[in-house]
């Protein structure tokens, strides 16, 4: 039976059907539906669980893995850097049941903070690399993958991309291979990476490497097809589909699909049959640097872009000058939309009441408060990575209350409550061991948000929606030194302001825990009884009373428009969830609720 299916989902079905009995992952676009895919699997088969950060995530694989189990863990692709420290020594230790890791690519940068091309990572670590092109590659590489980690005694990483993860294709539905877990036997010296045990295994490392060199010159998954060979492509990914877009039958492809080690043999025995090499590859020239080692001529980035996608339309322009205008009825629809917060959105009144505030810098963080950087809110200065903005923060607010600094400035770090989670807390303890005078904000809109609702520690619930032990934030920061701590509603702009004006008078460190749910929730019991009435209520405009000041349309809100005609502000009823703060900022109480 054949199955419509992204990559992301065939991902998980191949997961499931390699025997795999625990997963887990950091929700990250475009790795997200993975491990949502895999929680829809019935828990006496495989157990799938959301984790703090990457890092952990991968270390409870490894746990698995090396208790006997097939184990998997995913991430998008800053999530690698996250788990860089047990990626790169996992490689030393080996695995036990088998283990894969799947790391999500983003060419083009759709909504990450930068475009690494995470094959250096299995490079750099010696970790085998699959790179499946569609969604049927995706199932089968990951069942492959397990046979290969067990056999050769390594983690395995499968290299997806944007396009892989979400791009549609028929998939064939496989058996599940029942997989026991394997006995686990103390084997210090294999899993205690103290450097003695290493210096051996990192031998054994280069021993295995030599052994995956042949396996890459003769797998199924790195093949040649002749048609003209005037022209031949070599291409891993997403990039061997695009190139067959534009060349068809007159040119003849080598296609990569195990691309760590990458396979020599088949590059010079390919060079030899073609006229031309043209070597396709997103982002980084990792085979055409490979190849030109060889001693083989290919084009590569002297022609090709060095980043974003390698879409057809790229590669025609690039390799025939031929450059493909859009549609000109489809120009004349297209309209160009900023990104902003949603329709009643918490995020939203506090950053309108702490863009106006004058000499602070505001240090934020990844998530979707990150859209405060634009219009009309102006209030983020610097943002770098997961977890960074209170260490960022921390760091300015020292160089600030430097004798010799001549600026007078307070420095405010934001970050969500998943983001606090996932690294933000260790930054915190910075501030608080090293005395910050540092404001930090955390917006607990009670789920992760950005990703799409998936559950954290703070939100009192598992993966599978059990009822979990709940971290209370405020009892946490309260723990770890911090006396200053205030939780306040951000929808009530009086109570931020007062907020700010309270942590800014500090010389010590503070938290300001902003606490509504996000308009996007699905409520539980308990939201309904912590926030009661929150998204009943709407607004209306009475147009007898506006004076056409526009102020309410300055807090973003989509909402929200105006009538150029009649010079009057209007509020759409089927966006409005009730949360007044266009209310608050109107001067003449023009705004009130509808009733009804």
């Amino acid at each position: 039976m054949k199955k419509l299916m992204t990559g992301d989902e065939a991902i998980a079905r191949g997961v499931f059907e390699a025997g795999v009995k625990f997963a887990a992952a950091y929700p990250g676009t475009p790795s997200t539906e993975i491990l949502e895919n895999l929680l829809e699997i019935d828990r006496k088969y495989l157990f799938a669980e959301w984790a703090p950060n990457e890092k952990v995530a991968l270390e409870s694989a490894i746990g698995a893995s090396v208790a006997g189990a097939r184990s998997f863990a995913s991430m998008k692709h800053v999530g690698l850097n996250v788990a860089a420290d047990p990626f790169f020594t996992a490689a030393y230790s080996g695995v036990n049941g088998g283990l894969v890791i799947v790391s999500a690519d983003e060419p083009g940068q759709f909504s990450s903070q930068n475009e690494q091309d995470n094959r250096n990572m299995a490079k750099a670590a010696f970790v085998p690399m699959f790179e499946p092109s569609d969604s049927e590659d995706c199932r089968v590489m990951v069942k492959e993958a397990y046979e290969l980690s067990e056999k050769y005694d390594a983690p395995i990483l499968i290299r997806m991309t944007t396009r892989v993860c979400h791009s549609k294709g028929l998939v064939e539905i496989g058996e599940r291979k029942e997989v026991g877990i394997k006995k686990w036997e103390k084997n210090p010296q294999k899993y205690v990476m103290v450097p003695a045990n290493a210096k051996v295994r990192k031998q054994l490392i280069f021993k295995r490497f030599e052994e995956l060199k042949e396996y890459s010159n003769n797998c199924k998954w790195n093949f040649i097809e002749y048609n003209d060979t005037k022209i031949g492509v070599i291409a891993s990914g997403d990039c061997y589909l695009y190139a067959q877009e534009v060349f068809g039958k007159e040119a003849s492809y080598l296609k990569v699909g195990f691309s760590n080690p990458l396979p020599d043999k088949l590059f010079k025995e390919f060079a030899e049959k073609v006229d031309k090499i043209y070597v396709i590859e997103e982002n980084d020239p990792i085979m055409e640097q490979h190849i030109k080692a060889l001693g083989i001529e290919c084009h590569g980035k002297d022609i090709f872009p060095s980043y974003g996608e390698m879409i057809p339309e790229v590669i025609r322009e690039a390799v025939y000058g031929k450059k493909i205008e859009p549609d000109e009825e489809v120009k004349e629809i297209m309209i160009n939309r900023a990104p902003t917060f949603c329709a009643g959105c918490p995020h939203r009144g506090f950053f309108y009441t702490l863009g106006k505030r004058k000499n602070i810098m505001i240090s934020g963080d990844i998530g979707c408060y990150t859209l405060s950087a634009g219009d009309p809110y102006k209030a983020m200065d610097m943002t770098l990575c997961m977890g960074a903005s209170v260490s960022m923060g921390h760091g300015a607010a020292q160089v600030f209350s430097m004798d010799e600094c001549e600026q007078d400035m307070k420095v405010v770090s934001v970050l969500g409550d998943s983001t606090f989670f996932h690294s933000g807390i260790t930054s915190l303890i910075d501030v608080v061991y090293n005395n910050s005078s540092a404001v930090t904000c955390i917006l607990d809109n009670r789920i992760t948000g950005m990703t799409g609702q998936q559950q954290n520690p703070g939100t009192g619930f598992t993966a599978q929606g059990e009822i979990s032990t709940e971290v209370d934030i405020e009892a946490l920061v309260r723990a770890i030194g911090v006396k200053n701590v205030r939780r306040i509603n951000p929808n009530n702009l009086d109570e931020v302001n007062e907020a700010f004006d309270w942590a800014l008078a500090l010389d010590e460190p503070s938290v300001i825990i902003t606490w509504w749910p996000c308009a996007l929730k699905k409520q539980s019991e308990e939201d309904k009884k912590n926030f009661p009435g929150s998204f009943k209520d709407k607004f209306q405009v009475d147009e007898d009373k506006c004076i056409g000041c526009r102020k309410c349309t300055k807090t973003g809100c989509p909402a929200i428009s105006f009538k150029t005609e009649i010079k009057k502000s209007s509020i759409d009823p089927n966006k409005c969830v009730g949360c007044s703060v266009c209310a608050q900022v109107c001067p003449v109480g023009a705004i009130g609720k509808v009733v009804k």
